[in-house]
């Protein structure tokens, strides 16, 4: 009789540790392929828990990786933004999960360093003792348990205050989708708080805003206007990190729409053009923990 392996086994968990950590899918599963590399070298007689000491090397890797990326991301074109995944809606069913794995908090953990973050996403959304994240991330007991506290606040300033049901966010992204597709400006212009501020990623290889843009009245009319300027603009509702988003379709190209929903308008518009970003929304993600 043969088990399967551990890696295999928890494979949904890894992916979705590194992917946390890193807001990319593809240097996600470059992680996972060194920390296959790592594992399959290991005595595994000697490894008492498998699933805490996986965890652990993907969580090595995803850091070194972290850093390495640092650089690049400082001297991106216009707003990074993570890449976007097709999720079941069940991944919804757990909470805290589909938070954590959204495009929003995934923005916020952006502006975490790579040690805080680490610390962050083991601590606060795979609930990992102390003492194991100080084994995987080098540091001791007590500094994890400083580095959380820190960590914890910055996140708490940072994140959208209200949870929404998936029912009323579905309403709102059908809604903004259709005001979208018809050019309707003041349907736009009613689905969106006053404040709402909408965020680009084309990476310079597609055109998109470079920095935030703020304001009903600006937003609303530039994507009123978006909807005469092109052929024909296809919108789908789709699952994304977790939560009811948004699937563009124009001139040839994708874009993914994710929104931030409080009060029943829309207070953030993150849309995703970079090509390189939008490879995985035709294939389901395992995402678990």
């Amino acid at each position: 009789m043969t088990t399967e392996d551990p890696f295999v086994t928890h494979r949904g968990l890894l992916f979705t540790v590194a992917y946390e950590m890193l807001g990319s899918a593809a240097d996600a599963e470059d992680v996972l392929q060194e920390s296959w590399l790592r594992w399959a070298d290991v005595d595994r007689s000697q490894v008492r828990e498998p699933r805490a000491y996986l965890v652990r090397t993907v969580t090595r890797q995803a850091l070194n990786r972290l850093r390495a990326l640092s650089r690049s991301r400082e001297d991106y074109v216009g707003e990074w933004l993570p890449e976007p995944l097709l999720t079941s809606p069940d991944v919804a069913e757990d909470v805290e999960l589909a938070e954590s794995v959204s495009i929003a908090m995934l923005t916020v953990l952006e502006t975490l360093g790579p040690t805080e973050r680490a610390v962050f996403v083991l601590r606060e959304v795979f609930e990992m003792p102390y003492g194991e994240i100080a084994e995987a991330i080098g540091k001791s007991a007590a500094a994890v348990r400083q580095i959380a506290r820190r960590a914890r606040e910055h996140v708490a300033a940072r994140r959208p205050r209200v949870r929404v049901g998936r029912s009323e966010q579905r309403a709102v992204v059908e809604r903004f989708l259709l005001a979208l597709r018809t050019g309707q400006l003041q349907e736009l212009l009613e689905v969106m708080a006053p404040d709402v501020v909408m965020i680009a990623d084309g990476g310079g290889i597609v055109p998109a805003a470079l920095a935030p843009i703020h304001g009903a009245d600006v937003v609303a009319r530039l994507l009123a206007g978006l909807n005469q300027k092109v052929g024909v603009l296809r919108t789908t509702t789709v699952w994304l990190n977790g939560a009811p988003a948004g699937r563009i379709e124009f001139d040839g190209e994708s874009s993914a729409v994710s929104l931030v929903v409080e009060d029943g308008r829309i207070t953030r518009i993150y849309v995703v053009r970079n090509p390189r970003k939008l490879t995985r929304l035709d294939e389901l993600a395992d995402i678990s923990r």
